[in-house]
C-alpha cells in the first residue's frame, strides 16, 4: 500500500517489458493436444448458454500450445490479496468468467495447486488501492477486483470478475501472476511460494468496442487506447495473452467467458 502511484502507460512500462522479454515456448505434440483438449473441455461454455458467433473472438487454427510472454506487473500490484474465486466485491460491470490453464513449458503437463492471481481496473479505469488516479471518485476497499485461486487437478484456475475498463495510455487488460508452493493464511490470503510468471491478459478489440459503448463503461471519461495503439501488447495473439472470448448471451451485458493457456517455466 506504500507504492508510489503512477500511470501504467507505455512510457513507464516499456523499459520493464524489455527487461522481462523472456519467452517460454511450448512444443506442440500429440500428447500436448490431448492435455490441452482436457483443459478446453472443462472450461467450455455451458450448453444452456448460447454464444453469438458474431460476438466471439477469433481462435487461431491448430493452437494446441501457446507461447506465453513475460510482461511487466505495472505500478498497481498489491501484496497479500485474498485467495478467492470471485473477486468482484459487488463492482458493476459485465460478467467475465475466466478459465486459465497452467502448463509446464517443458512437458506441456498441466500444473495443479498453482496460485493464479489477477488484478485489474473497474469499469471507470480505477484500481483498488489507487482510486482517483483515472479521474473518478468512488469508494476504495483496497481489495476489489484483486485475488487468486489455486488450479485444480486439470491445471485450470476459474475466476469470476467483470470485464475491465480502461485508463490513460493502456488498452483493456488484466494483470496475472502464477505462483507455486504458496501457504494459505488464516485471513484468506497467501504467503511465500515461488513466482513463475508475470503477464497480462488482453481482449478482442471488436468485443471491447461493444462493451465500452454501454453503461457503466460509457461513463468512463478517459479516451480508450486500442490494442493497436497499446505499447505493451505486441499483436502476438495467444502468445501475448489474448484471451479467447465467448459470449454468455445475446447481449454484451450478459458477459463473456475467457480462456487461455499459460505456459510457465518451473525451474
Amino acid at each position: 500500500m506504500t507504492d508510489t502511484p503512477m500511470n501504467d502507460t507505455p512510457m513507464t512500462e516499456a523499459p520493464a517489458r524489455d527487461a522481462l522479454a523472456r519467452r517460454t515456448v511450448l512444443v506442440a505434440t500429440g500428447a500436448t493436444a490431448a492435455t490441452l483438449a482436457v483443459g478446453a473441455a472443462v472450461s467450455g461454455t455451458p450448453a444452456s448458454r448460447t454464444a453469438d458467433t458474431a460476438d466471439t473472438a477469433p481462435v487461431a487454427a491448430a493452437a494446441v500450445c501457446t507461447l506465453t510472454r513475460e510482461m511487466t506487473e505495472g505500478p498497481y500490484y498489491l501484496d497479500g490479496q485474498y485467495v478467492r474465486s470471485d473477486i468482484t466485491e459487488g463492482k458493476t460491470g459485465f460478467p467475465l468468467e475466466l478459465a486459465l490453464t497452467v502448463v509446464d513449458d517443458d512437458t506441456c503437463a498441466t500444473i495443479s495447486n498453482a496460485l493464479v492471481e489477477i488484478w485489474h481496473c473497474d469499469a471507470l479505469g480505477e484500481y483498488s488501492g489507487y482510486v482517483g488516479n483515472n479521474g473518478h471518485n468512488e469508494p476504495d476497499s483496497g481489495t476489489f477486483l484483486r485475488g487468486g485461486v489455486l488450479t485444480g487437478t486439470g491445471g485450470v484456475a476459474r475466476i469470476t470478475t467483470v470485464y475491465p475498463g480502461w485508463y490513460r495510455g493502456r488498452c483493456v487488460h488484466i494483470h496475472v501472476k502464477v505462483h507455486v508452493g504458496v501457504t494459505l493464511t488464516s485471513d484468506g490470503s497467501f504467503t511465500g511460494g515461488t513466482e513463475l510468471h508475470t503477464g497480462q491478459l488482453f481482449f478482442d478489440e471488436t468485443i471491447t468496442a461493444k462493451v465500452g459503448a454501454r453503461s457503466p463503461y460509457s461513463a468512463n471519461t478517459v479516451t480508450r487506447t486500442t490494442l493497436a495503439q497499446d505499447g505493451i501488447y505486441d499483436d502476438g495473439g495467444a502468445a501475448s495473452g489474448l484471451l479467447t472470448l465467448t459470449a454468455l448471451g445475446s447481449s454484451p451485458s450478459a458477459g463473456y467467458s475467457g480462456t487461455l493457456t499459460l505456459g510457465v517455466e518451473r525451474s
